[in-house]
């Protein structure tokens, strides 16, 4: 069937002429029908042509489409890929969390491509200004939703289809790799039976031999992985031999790199032919290349590709895997899951890897099948070879997945409780029937019904009840006496940071102490249960003690070396043995800072929540103390900040005061230093004027004053604190553009008062302007 015959109008759309015979099959379904629809069909299939299919009968229709991928990777995949609709005179919008969001741009467009993590954060805001556009979607199309059953991230795809269905209802076409039990995919979205499909392996263009390789595991991790290369070349070897290629699966970009460059020595020592540097236009068009490492390596057929790579540079690896050039390609599992690029033999030579949070991993089950369905090159190979590389303890194990598949799996349990406070914190569950009611929309309820010993079935309703009993004794939900469920404030934060409540719970009961300080909220964020399965490796321990050496906490393992992590970026200055984890660990850090910030504000004050956002500041630039406020400065990074504070300049009004000039002879260029001084001035800076304010007061008398606090920079959020002799009389949070005022109740009580006047920013690591007066009580 082709392209142009069948959707005439979108010929251009696709980046082929004919379809098919899987597509052929689903054509009608997607494009005649309306129901939501349900594919499974084996990897390297096409089922990407099926996306775009149920896309243009979204954009026929006049309506907007959503693109749910798996992986923050595949959206700038998807965009560049997706000029073709550009070109056809649509928009295609990618929304990540590495993105600033343009809501206007959002809006208008015609195709939306977003993570299940970004998804589930524009649904749970979908009733404000910024994130409304996601109530208008027609269509969704949710790539890879055997998703489902990833424990890290299953839970999360599961309750935003959900919710998206509830706000917008929108048509949902779900596709799968090869999955044994569709049905229940399919009873969840309501497709009917004539838009379910199941394609089977015989729809596979090029077989699949699949199987196991066992090796002896010794004493040393290290010496193991190599172990496994000698294995997955010799399983590589004789189709390098005959003329195909090679993709070797490994755990990290490290091993990628690794692997790759001792391969290069093995293949030299078994003198196999491979390689071009012979090839006088490839070697220079290497030579482009920005990584040294893959620059050497590519001459003599070997390359290694992952996300760190430069983009230029990963699609110099792809362009030259798919001509040929590069016969032996070393990659981490997100290349399985995005770009269509099969070789004739893929070995899995690792099924474990380090996870910073969670320490050692088995690699999915659903990573492993992602992996082995990129074995076979279509219209090359009449077989595709995949090999899975494991010690003979956990051969069985992967046997069988090859045998029997993967049933996908519902893993919203897990997380039950943070699932059901964020519904009710979007108000979205206002009773005990809608809690029930949610329940029978999601997987986990469908999936019960089909294994009903294995999730106790007739007990579900009672663990739901029992789970919102517990969120109500926690503090989370509030009930009254006609059985409706309300949200705490406790409950809407948690469901705002998408934190464990007991996370929530523990930044609530820091946030009611009479007295914080810095160690409190490095302990308190260290200590949250989203780095409990954080590992300490033994090789790390000097590390954690030489940087938490007069540090007093009660954290052990890994959440102790969590809090070494913090402490060591506060100062800029990570031990080299805590590095490898340190970069996930404390941009994880910073989010919980971030939302312990707004528990401190909400519950203690702005006072602690701007002690937690300089120290937040500190985290995320590694400045000294003197330092933090700068970073406030668009223009000021960590090193340029450091510098400064070091010649004197602590604050944005001190860079006001030194001037265009003074910052010249810092270092800075004019014009550098005429927008740092002119960003500096759009920060508050703030003059306490005492006005009349009486130096003394008789015994006995009383006299109520009024101080003014002026702001002379840009407005701010400002917490006004008002203290006698260390005892709080009045507190108040304003936003401060102009000035205000603040009453003071001067009374002759005591021998002498300290009246002091404190002005914290909540939102900005700025800090506290503080000015006293003493009274003399005579």
């Amino acid at each position: 069937m082709k392209v142009a015959e069948a959707v005439p109008e979108f010929a251009d759309a696709f980046g082929f002429e004919e379809f098919n015979q899987m597509q052929r099959e689903a054509l009608p379904a997607i494009m005649e029908r309306e129901e939501n629809l349900v594919a499974s069909a084996p990897t390297a299939s096409g089922k990407t042509a099926l996306a775009e299919l149920a896309i243009c009968k979204c954009l026929r229709d006049g309506g907007t489409a959503l693109f749910v991928a798996p992986l923050r990777a595949l959206t700038n995949e998807k965009e560049a890929e997706w000029d073709r609709f550009e070109s056809m005179g649509y928009s295609v919008y990618v929304v990540t969390g590495e993105r600033d969001l343009n809501p206007r741009r959002a809006e208008r467009a015609d195709i939306l491509v977003m993570t299940p993590e970004k998804t589930d954060s524009a649904t749970r805001k979908h009733d404000s200004a910024r994130y409304s556009f996601i109530s208008d979607v027609n269509c969704c199309v949710i790539d890879e939703v055997h998703l489902l059953d990833s424990e890290s991230r299953g839970g999360v795809l599961e309750v935003t289809i959900s919710r998206l269905r509830r706000i917008c209802d929108p048509r949902v076409v779900a596709l799968s790799a090869t999955m044994p039990n569709v049905g229940d995919v399919a009873a969840w979205l309501d497709a009917v039976p004539e838009t379910t499909f199941e394609f089977g392996d015989d729809y596979r263009p090029v077989d699949l031999h699949a199987s196991v390789q066992t090796y002896s595991p010794g004493d040393n991790p290290f010496q193991d992985k190599y172990r496994r290369l000698y294995r997955a070349l010799d399983l590589a070897e004789p189709h390098i031999r005959d003329g195909g290629q090679s993709l070797v699966f490994v755990a990290s970009r490290q091993d990628a790199v690794m692997a790759a460059s001792k391969a290069r020595d093995e293949i030299g020592q078994r003198d196999i032919p491979i390689g071009s540097r012979g090839d006088y236009d490839f070697h220079t068009d290497a030579k482009e290349l920005k990584n040294d490492s893959l620059r050497k390596a590519v001459l003599d057929g070997v390359g290694f590709h992952h996300a760190g790579l430069a983009k230029d540079d990963r699609n110099s690896v792809e362009k030259w895997f798919k001509e040929g050039k590069i016969q032996l390609l070393f990659s981490t599992s997100t290349l399985a899951w995005g770009v269509n690029l099969p070789a004739r033999c893929v070995v899995i030579r690792d099924t474990k890897h380090h996870d910073p949070l969670e320490g050692d991993v088995d690699i999915s089950p659903l990573d492993v099948l992602q992996m082995l369905g990129r074995a076979g090159r279509p219209g090359y190979d009449d077989v595709g070879y995949g090999w899975v590389v494991c010690d003979h303890s956990e051969a069985d194990k992967y046997r069988r997945l090859l045998r029997e598949g993967k049933e996908i799996e519902s893993r919203l349990s897990a997380d039950l409780d943070s699932h059901l406070n964020a519904e009710i914190a979007m108000g979205t569950i206002a009773d005990l029937d809608d809690v029930m009611s949610w329940l029978e929309t999601t997987f986990y309820y469908v999936r019960a019904g089909s294994k009903p010993a294995d999730y106790d079935f007739e007990g579900l309703r009672e663990r739901v009840r029992d789970t919102l009993e517990t969120l109500v004794d926690r503090g989370f939900v509030a009930t009254d006496e006609s059985l409706a469920v309300n949200p705490t404030t406790l409950g809407r934060l948690a469901s705002k940071y998408y934190l464990r409540l007991e996370t929530s719970r523990r930044f609530a009961d820091l946030a009611e102490r009479d007295r914080i300080a810095v160690d409190d909220v490095l302990e308190a964020v260290a200590g949250a249960s989203e780095f409990d399965s954080v590992s300490a490796r033994q090789a790390e321990q000097d590390a954690v003690d030489s940087v938490l050496s007069g540090v007093d906490t009660t954290l052990e393992d890994g959440n102790r070396k969590v809090l070494a992590i913090l402490h060591a970026g506060m100062t800029g200055s990570t031990p080299s043995d805590l590095r490898s984890d340190a970069w996930v660990i404390r941009q994880n850090a910073l989010r919980l800072l971030a939302a312990l910030r707004e528990f401190l504000d909400e519950f203690s004050g702005p006072r602690a929540a701007n002690l937690a956002r300089r120290i937040e500041a500190r985290v995320e630039h590694g400045v000294s103390r003197d330092a933090a406020a700068l970073t406030a400065v668009d223009g000021i990074g960590p090193t340029r900040a450091s510098k400064l504070a070091t010649g004197g300049l602590a604050s944005p009004a001190d860079v006001v005061d030194a001037g265009v000039s003074e910052l010249t002879r810092a270092g800075l260029s004019e014009g550098v230093a005429e927008r740092v001084v002119q960003r500096a001035k759009s920060l508050p800076r703030l003059e306490i004027e005492w006005g009349s304010f009486p130096e003394s007061i008789a015994k006995g008398d009383n006299d109520m004053r009024e101080v003014t606090v002026k702001n002379v920079g840009g407005a701010a959020r400002t917490g006004l604190r008002v203290t006698v002799n260390g005892v709080e009389m009045s507190q108040k949070t304003t936003y401060l553009s102009d000035q205000t005022t603040v009453p003071v109740a001067v009374f002759g009580a005591q021998d002498e008062l300290e009246f002091r006047i404190e002005a914290a920013f909540p939102e900005l690591p700025l800090s506290p302007v503080v000015d006293s007066r003493t009274v003399v009580v005579e």
